[in-house]
């Protein structure tokens, strides 16, 4: 039986603006609308977005993800056995640092005493998880270029910057319950656009639009923006998409 959007909404637990988005950007579109235009999800319209958020769940970007179960070679089956071992290991990873935080708070209680190997025991931080995402979709290049003109910056700089980028996140907080294709928002996305192009190398208009869908799609980025107000991720995914949009 066809479900509404809100009701698809509910039951996975996520915003109808994400599955609206989902539906723009060719991600998930729904089998059927209503007569007065809403959208209608089929059985195999839900079983693509469990297939979705698992790809989400396991820090794939939408479009990494669209171009994999868009894919003529595609197996959902395979695909479901791939996530099963990946969250194995996520799990294996998890269960190792919660015996860290254990066997931290006997340390500190007085009953054991930890080496400083087994302080440090689970965490990984060889890779730099937003680096390598940046580097996937941008190329080297682009990483080298930013991480280079940061290099370079005094601690001075650094701060100037970061209160900037701020500003712009707060300014785009308050716009963020008002439509993102306003005269404002788009000004104020405008204005983010030149301050990456400026500081962190040249971006594209079609690789701008790219890292405003990686807001949404990475909860890393997600939780650090949404701490200037919730949903101004998305907000800035959408506005970012109309910038790109408007601006070729």
């Amino acid at each position: 039986m066809a479900m509404r959007v809100k009701e698809v909404a509910d039951l996975v637990g996520i915003s109808v603006r994400t599955l609206h988005h989902y539906d723009d950007i060719g991600l998930l579109h729904p089998d059927g609308t209503t007569e007065s235009g809403y959208r209608l999800y089929s059985d195999g319209n839900l079983e693509t977005l469990q297939q979705i958020l698992l790809f989400r769940e396991l820090g794939f970007s939408l479009q990494r993800i669209k171009e994999i179960i868009q894919s003529p070679s595609f197996d959902r089956k395979e695909a479901l056995i791939l996530h099963r071992k990946m969250l194995l290991e996520k799990r294996r990873r998890i269960d190792q640092m919660l015996e860290n935080v254990d066997r931290t708070l006997k340390h500190m209680q007085g009953e054991m005493k930890m080496t400083n190997e087994e302080r440090f025991r689970g965490f990984d931080f060889s890779h730099n998880p937003y680096e390598k995402e940046a580097r996937d979709r941008w190329g080297d290049e682009a990483v080298d270029t930013a991480n280079a003109k940061l290099a370079k910056m005094n601690k001075t700089e650094q701060r100037s910057l970061s209160e900037a980028m701020e500003t712009i996140y707060s300014r785009l907080a308050d716009l963020r319950h008002g439509s993102p294709a306003s005269k404002e928002a788009q000004a104020a996305i405008g204005e983010w656009y030149a301050m990456l192009n400026k500081n962190f190398g040249s971006y594209s208009l079609q690789a701008f639009a790219g890292l405003g869908q990686l807001y949404v799609s990475d909860e890393r980025f997600t939780e650090n923006i949404d701490k200037f107000g919730e949903g101004l991720a998305q907000f800035m995914a959408d506005a970012m998409t109309i910038f790109a949009d408007n601006s070729k």
